[in-house]
């Protein structure tokens, strides 16, 4: 074998080690051809030509996560909050990501915080801590519009937490105390109303039959008599409707007889 053919043969072998490139299940790698692009590549096996084609970046499918964080933003009702936030997003335009913007983790970063004091901003507080679902979903929109041309997308926002100064906290504390007990005088209230409304019925009841007036007087002698043993002397309607007149004392000598 010539000189010649090795050489061939070893110019062969060099140019496909540098050719040959691998790309793992969530990869793309963006190929540029003389400068322009070319094609997205993977997952698998794909190939570079020195020389000509360049790879401008490989860039990751998976869903990432990024922490944003929102010190002493004021909400709509002019309150100084902390806001802890978790941002899920995903790259589902790799020629975009790795095209349109220098370095899209960043970006995702920076629109993340921004869009997040916006939204404190456009928020009351009581609708802030109330309702972090809507607060989640309106954060994940407004992300997701700044950041579609760029082939990244929120699919997700979670809220962590919301500080509230301190000072906030016991005026919200106490504010809550009150309601409770108002709650609670405006119950005692309604089972006062209730009886009563129970009780003017009976009066109207007993007025309108003396029969069942008389019952009811009978059965209070009875409830009042069967523990002791005794007859109270009551003159008024109620001895008189049962003809009964017994004396309290005579009924003690009775009794400890």
């Amino acid at each position: 074998m010539s000189i010649a053919i090795i050489v061939v043969v070893v110019a062969v072998l060099l140019v496909l080690g540098r050719s040959v490139r691998i790309a793992a299940e969530w990869q793309r790698a963006v190929i540029l051809r003389l400068g322009r692009f070319h094609a997205v590549s993977g997952p698998g096996i794909y190939l570079v030509f020195p020389l000509i084609d360049s790879v401008a970046q490989v860039v990751d499918l998976r869903i990432q996560t990024t922490m944003i964080t929102a010190e002493q933003a004021l909400t709509r009702d002019t309150v100084a909050v902390g806001v802890d936030a978790i941002v899920f997003w995903q790259v589902v335009d790799a020629e975009a990501a790795a095209i349109r913007i220098a370095n899209y983790r960043e970006a995702i970063e920076r629109v993340a915080q921004t869009s997040l004091r916006e939204m404190i901003g456009a928020t009351d507080l009581s609708r802030l801590l109330s309702d972090r679902k809507a607060a989640d979903e309106q954060l994940r929109v407004t992300i997701s519009t700044k950041t579609t041309s760029w082939g990244v997308t929120a699919s997700s926002v979670e809220i962590k937490d919301v500080a509230i100064p301190r000072e906030l906290q016991d005026a919200m504390s106490r504010q809550a105390q009150a309601e409770r007990e108002k709650a609670a005088r405006v119950t005692l209230a309604s089972a006062e109303q209730a009886i009563a409304e129970q009780i003017l019925e009976a009066a109207k009841l007993y007025g309108s039959d003396p029969n069942a007036l008389k019952l009811r007087q009978m059965n209070l002698l009875y409830e009042m008599n069967k523990d002791r043993g005794t007859t109270v002397l009551i003159p008024t309607d109620m001895a008189n409707s049962l003809g009964t007149v017994v004396a309290l004392g005579r009924a003690g000598q009775e009794n400890s007889a």
